[in-house]
């Protein structure tokens, strides 16, 4: 049976709500608005006269083949950053469940990373994988790998892809962890009575019941490659080379910010935050109904 809170004042739910939505309402909804209002807008470079263009800067973007490759770019992206950070964090966590002594000190060093900002994250990797000075990338040059991500594209996206999933694999772990912990230890022992092995155990019982935590962290993931990783794009290529790693979220603020073109940049960031509500929308809508509560 659930207990049921009940407020004696019945002002004081809103006044305990009110902090958290005066913050969605400054920092989330009211720039949401500008932007969609002002991406029906033609402004000078000096913001000094607009002109109320109605869609024509929806147009314009959709119709450029620039915005269209960095659209594929950023699919390859956000799915290559989701993947890079799943996969070493739900390692990390098995492993740390499985340990008896030292969690705690495990847990704490795998988590300092989530508390490194994203451009720190990226001017890291950029040091390690330099080619003139990096550890690893003299380290790949001795392998015989040519390793150069200031002229080549491909080792270019390599080198933010691993840096942006860096940063979210602590926070995976932390999830994936505490689902682990969360699991009856009395389920797995009665199939390893009955005979099933550890892989047996982890694909039968432990990967299903950690179907919840996964689809939470899918979805958080998406939506930190389309949006958070700016940082680590900006320290590390700055879009290059030769746009290479220019995604969305990075595209809308050189159009904005640098060539100065405000309409077309707002009008870019209102499809990029209807995209990420589309692709979290689907996810809750189909993959949710594959996930084991």
């Amino acid at each position: 049976m659930r207990r049921k809170v009940i407020f004696r004042n019945r002002w004081l739910p809103y006044l305990l709500l009110a902090p958290q939505l005066g913050v969605t309402l400054v920092f989330f909804i009211w720039p949401s608005l500008q932007a969609v209002w002002q991406s029906f807008l033609r402004e000078d470079m000096f913001g000094l006269s607009s002109t109320f263009v109605w869609f024509d800067n929806y147009r314009v973007v959709l119709a450029d083949p620039g915005y269209m490759a960095a659209v594929r770019r950023t699919a390859v992206f956000s799915v290559a950053v989701a993947l890079a950070a799943l996969m070493p964090a739900l390692l990390l966590a098995v492993m740390v469940d499985r340990m008896l002594k030292g969690v705690a000190f495990w847990r704490t060093i795998l988590v300092l990373p989530y508390a490194i900002a994203p451009a720190v994250a990226g001017v890291l990797f950029l040091f390690m994988f330099n080619p003139s000075v990096g550890v690893v990338a003299r380290m790949l040059t001795a392998a015989g790998v040519d390793w150069n991500p200031r002229l080549d594209g491909t080792d270019a996206m390599i080198l933010v892809v691993l840096a942006a999933a860096w940063k979210q694999i602590s926070y995976n772990f932390l999830f994936f962890l505490a689902g682990l912990q969360a699991i009856p230890k009395s389920l797995l022992e009665a199939a390893a009575i009955d005979g099933a092995g550890g892989w047996t155990r982890f694909r039968t019982i432990v990967l299903p019941l950690l179907s919840p935590v996964t689809f939470f962290l899918v979805t958080v993931n998406v939506v930190y490659a389309f949006f958070d990783t700016f940082g680590v794009i900006h320290a590390v290529t700055q879009g290059g080379p030769a746009k290479a790693t220019e995604i969305l979220v990075y595209k809308a603020w050189y159009d904005g910010i640098i060539a100065t073109d405000f309409g077309r940049s707002a009008a870019q960031s209102v499809i990029l935050m209807i995209v990420v509500i589309a692709l979290t929308a689907v996810q809750f809508r189909y993959i949710d109904r594959r996930v084991q509560y």
